[in-house]
């Protein structure tokens, strides 16, 4: 008989095969695939959609009247493949040694594998005292689009009593992550011929002294103990459309991220006035902060499962990557929230991405002892 970790390593290697890179996204096949899955194990399970293949899914497994179920989350999508050419094919899902490679490996198909396994294991067993809940989203890379599409949905994300995130960070339980606020900076200008530039109005040279005063940006007293400390980078800028015209228009797209206690609207006041000359600002995505409380009862459980289990005493911090935490922890009744999954957070977003299969099995262990504290079974 296929043990639960044995399950969860072919089922990660079947996703990484499915091409559901964002954008466009595609989730609904791997949608599909899971919906499947966990409906044959007794789940109920609703697929919703918000665009053309872009599906997320709601399994429950139902606890007694006036209990809350505990969650467990992950993103179906993953990021484009990059310029870099791969050594091996980003969707073969070859295994060397103890590494599974392939797109979505470690961020996260390892992560949505080991909780439909321990979600099969659970299903069958009797005398539940509360209920399972998982929710699979799109488009969590652009933003948590899937997430805010489900929180939107009257009735179809019920209260829950805790969260689990399966992101990669090599299954060491984190209590939140920082919060991201991405923005697009407009410069405009006056068009003229290149060789009389005295014409003209250059947005490039706006744009230029406008990032050089903003990437020294002070954020003030803002730092949270576990989270640290908020960051800015400036990750693009692009500017006129020949060498011999004066540009018209330049943009630059910046990138920062929060922590709790942080005001997004004085942030962009602070940005906008650093930029000057002009800049107006436009949000591209805009997520919270997640930060909970390590002395919490069923936090600090996990935390003595984690340290019985490896040996190694947890040190309460947070993850600087986003995630779907930041709509589901309040949609969900504002749950403590853990994230925690078998990737590997450094080979988030990488060439020859990979996560390490021993550490697939371990996910659907700590899943499995999580989820059977709670439900009672």
């Amino acid at each position: 008989m296929t043990s639960p970790a044995d399950r969860a390593v072919a089922l990660t290697r079947d996703l990484v095969r499915l091409r559901l890179i964002n954008p466009p996204g595609d989730e609904e096949p791997c949608a599909v695939l899971l919906a499947g899955l966990l409906e044959a194990a007794g789940l109920t399970v609703e697929s919703h959609s918000f665009g053309a293949g872009r599906a997320c899914l709601v399994a429950r497994l139902d606890g007694p009247a006036g209990s809350d179920p505990i969650c467990f989350t992950g993103h179906l999508d993953t990021v484009p493949l990059g310029l870099t050419p791969w050594r091996v094919d980003p969707f073969a899902a070859e295994i060397e040694g103890d590494r599974l490679y392939g797109r979505g490996s470690s961020d996260m198909k390892s992560g949505v594998a080991a909780i439909t396994a321990m979600a099969i294991a659970l299903a069958r067993l009797p005398g539940r005292r509360a209920g399972l809940l998982l929710v699979f989203t799109a488009g969590e890379e652009t933003g948590c689009e899937g997430a805010r599409y489900l929180a939107g949905l009257p009735g179809v994300l019920p209260r829950a009593g805790a969260l689990v995130v399966g992101e990669p960070t090599g299954n060491y339980p984190l209590i939140g992550h920082k919060g991201a606020l991405w923005l697009k900076a407009s410069f405009t200008g006056r068009t003229a011929h290149g060789s009389m530039p005295e014409l003209g109005d250059n947005a490039v040279y706006k744009a230029a002294r406008g990032v050089l005063r903003v990437a020294g940006h002070d954020f003030g007293p803002y730092r949270h103990h576990h989270l640290g400390a908020p960051s800015l980078s400036v990750g693009s800028m692009h500017g006129g459309l020949n060498v011999n015209s004066v540009p018209d228009l330049a943009e630059v797209q910046i990138d920062i991220r929060t922590v709790p206690g942080q005001s997004n609207e004085i942030i962009c006041d602070d940005v906008g006035a650093a930029l000057g000359e002009g800049a107006t600002l436009s949000r591209i995505v805009d997520v919270d902060a997640v930060a909970s409380d390590p002395q919490n009862e069923w936090i600090s459980g996990v935390f003595d499962l984690y340290e019985r289990h490896t040996g190694a005493i947890v040190d309460p911090k947070g993850a600087a990557f986003f995630t779907d935490a930041s709509v589901l922890a309040p949609a969900l009744g504002g749950v403590p929230t853990l994230v925690m999954g078998p990737g590997e957070a450094s080979m988030a977003h990488k060439t020859d991405e990979y996560c390490l299969v021993p550490r697939i099995g371990e996910a659907v262990e700590f899943y499995t002892e999580i989820a059977r504290r709670w439900m009672g079974v």
